[in-house]
């Protein structure tokens, strides 16, 4: 059971990088580009507190 839930923070946790990335890669403005970072790591936080049982 352990070993399952440290796989999918680990691969949701990689999954956030590679999209910060890719978002980095955008040419799109700064503002835009913040907005866009700020989002995918709310939702980043909020999957890795799904997988630890918090909600």
């Amino acid at each position: 059971m352990a070993t399952g839930v440290l796989i999918s923070i680990l691969i949701t946790f990689l999954v956030v990088v590679l999209v910060l990335y890719l978002i980095n890669m955008l040419p799109i403005d700064g503002r835009a580009k913040q907005i866009a970072r700020i989002i995918v790591i709310i939702i980043g936080v909020l999957s890795l507190l799904r997988y630890l049982s918090v909600f």
